[in-house]
């Protein structure tokens, strides 16, 4: 039985079983066993948990370097390493909600509308189940889809993006789906809330002056990498104030950070965020009312010593974090 204090602060299912725990690492090492993620059971069914781990493999929507449809076959293998106890969070998300690797969705490595159709399908049992979907990429031009499925179940919502580009051009070779795309498609399509939206660590060359001139339009909070650099997590904390207990998207690109510290992507960019402060940016978004969330273009070739998928796996275990503090009165 889930304890009665956590069922009044947390999205809890009432479920007469154990909660799937990962594989105990002082029992059955690291390096042995089928790999999902954080050592998770494999499970399909999202009746039976609070939160799905989806792997999205799909990267025919990058523009530069391809890769992303790897991933999450690398986070799954780095994320072994992940204990189950969050020090500075001080939660053991595993111990507080239903949480099981839930396998990957069946995409289309040639057909991106097609893969679109997928993916939003793939996912409304899910949300049915009344369970939070975490996506692992794939490129960053799975959002659409998943915020398409999102609105479905939840109507428009907030989104917080970490990333160091603001995807919101219009095409690419004239093509309306790719990775540089998907927030301005979300805003056409109305699946968000266009006052409460908030990139953080834009940065580096644009193709022109005017290429965030729709963000501009569209009244898109935007912190850039030199602004972050400048005024840390206090400014980032200020503009999370109009999100109140709003449903929320987050979406995280590993390009925020600097290549220094994640290489394995498909967009590079310097004067990123360090992964120290990547940690600390998404501790930050502790009790925003999340109702998904995603890590996307990670793209192992490109990486040393899988330093990205490492990150990613320890990233994608803070935002699971935050399931755990989600505001009392959406229960």
């Amino acid at each position: 039985m889930i304890p009665k204090e956590l069922q009044k602060t947390h999205r809890l299912k009432n479920i007469p079983e154990p909660h799937p725990m990962p594989v105990d690492a002082l029992e059955y090492p690291r390096f042995a066993g089928i790999a999902t993620l954080f050592r998770l059971p494999h499970i399909a069914d999202p009746n039976r948990l609070d939160v799905a781990l989806i792997g999205v493999p799909f990267d025919g929507g990058t523009s530069y370097r391809t890769g992303p449809r790897m991933g999450p076959r690398h986070v799954r293998e780095q994320s072994a390493i992940i204990r189950p106890y969050n020090p500075v969070l001080k939660v053991s998300p595993f111990s507080r909600l239903r949480v099981a690797d839930f396998g990957d969705l069946p995409v289309n490595p040639i057909a991106i509308e097609d893969t679109y159709d997928r993916i939003t399908k793939g996912l409304k049992p899910v949300l049915d189940a009344g369970t939070i979907p975490m996506c692992v990429g794939g490129d960053h031009s799975i959002l659409l889809p998943i915020l398409r499925a999102i609105h479905a179940a939840h109507g428009p919502v907030a989104l917080v993006q970490l990333d160091a580009h603001s995807d919101t051009w219009d095409r690419y070779w004239g093509m309306k789906y790719s990775h540089g795309t998907p927030v301005r498609r979300a805003i056409e399509e109305n699946l968000l809330d266009e006052s409460r939206i908030l990139q953080v660590g834009l940065r580096g060359q644009l193709y022109s002056e005017d290429d965030m001139a729709y963000a501009r339009e569209h009244n898109i909070q935007m912190i850039t990498a030199e602004e972050f650099h400048e005024q840390g997590l206090d400014l980032v904390r200020e503009k999370l104030k109009g999100f109140g207990d709003r449903k929320t998207y987050f979406t995280l690109d590993i390009d925020v950070v600097d290549p220094a510290f994640a290489p394995g992507t498909g967009t590079p960019q310097v004067g990123g965020l360090s992964s120290d402060q990547a940690l600390r940016l998404v501790r930050t978004l502790k009790g925003l009312n999340l109702v998904g969330c995603d890590l996307v273009e990670v793209s192992p070739q490109y990486d040393s010593a899988e330093i990205t998928s490492l990150l990613a796996a320890n990233l994608l275990f803070e935002q699971l974090c935050l399931l755990c503090f989600l505001p009392a009165e959406n229960s």
